[in-house]
């Protein structure tokens, strides 16, 4: 956990997954993307599920819920899912309690996402987080269940419906600010409610990205998942994210990235660099 002006932000590992690297990178070809995001015997790629938590002066905000604990063994197979422990034991670690959380966020409702959103207790699935008012944006909502052919296999609805009947879901309709310093903004391209979440405390700025630039390969412009909905809706968000990180000096924090969560972006020469916060420079 570091310091980020008023708040205290870190990365907490649901573990890692794997998915199909054609998927990842869409129309890029694999000569190109294996370099830096080797594919397995099984052409997938490894994936971080770096959920985020921000302590404020006052409360704790969980951006992401990663994979979660209610897996059958045929999907932790076909997904590859790895990890030692996960969520719960991650915030433990850093003394947090699933009691102790006030909002949960989600970027959307990609099973990916919002996993750990619920729990198995006595038979019954339930939130994990019993405080905790849970974000998920209008739209989000209506397509998670509303869904077609396309969509219904990402949207698993034991993840976010017992939240709805516990009373604890609140939907954002466009930006939203949680909390002074910490607002929803719609990016939608990868789903039509798709958000990122804005973080800004002492004139300092970060952005969770969720699936706008899922990893740190995405940042070059044609790096666009298969699994977007609306790739040029990503196209365009991607350039105005990228404009202004580098302008206002944000900090990027990449939710799939297995090696790199947090970077800046700047311009060198007339390159832009990404320059992780412990990795060495990634230049693109």
């Amino acid at each position: 956990m570091f310091k980020f002006g008023e708040f205290n932000l870190c990365t907490v590992s649901d573990g890692k997954f794997w998915l199909d690297g054609g998927a990842m990178f869409g129309v890029v070809p694999k000569v190109l993307w294996n370099k830096l995001n080797p594919a397995d015997d099984e052409n997938r790629i490894e994936l971080g599920l770096n959920c985020l938590l921000i302590k404020t002066p006052t409360k704790y905000v969980l951006i992401d819920t990663g994979i979660g604990e209610i897996l059958k063994d045929k999907f932790k197979n076909i997904y590859k899912v790895e990890r030692d422990f996960g969520l719960i034991v991650s915030l433990g670690k850093n003394g947090v309690k699933p009691e102790n959380i006030d909002f949960v966020i989600n970027t959307h409702l990609h099973f990916d996402h919002c996993g750990g959103n619920t729990i198995e207790k006595n038979g019954v699935v339930v939130p994990t987080f019993p405080n905790a008012q849970y974000i998920i944006q209008k739209q989000e909502w209506f397509d998670a269940t509303h869904t077609n052919e396309r969509t219904k296999s990402s949207y698993l609805r034991d993840k976010f419906i017992p939240v709805e009947k516990a009373g604890q879901l609140f939907l954002a309709d466009g930006e939203y600010e949680v909390l002074p310093g910490i607002k929803v903004v719609v990016t939608n391209g990868h789903t039509k409610g798709h958000q990122s979440v804005m973080i800004e405390s002492d004139a300092k700025k970060a952005i969770y990205l969720g699936d706008l630039i899922p990893t740190a390969s995405h940042m070059k412009l044609p790096y666009i998942m298969g699994y977007d909905l609306l790739p040029l809706n990503v196209l365009e968000k991607k350039k105005e994210v990228i404009r202004k990180a580098i302008e206002e000096k944000w900090l990027l924090i990449f939710e799939h990235d297995p090696k790199t969560q947090f970077a800046y972006l700047i311009e060198e020469n007339g390159k832009q660099i990404l320059k992780p916060l412990q990795n060495e420079n990634f230049k693109f």
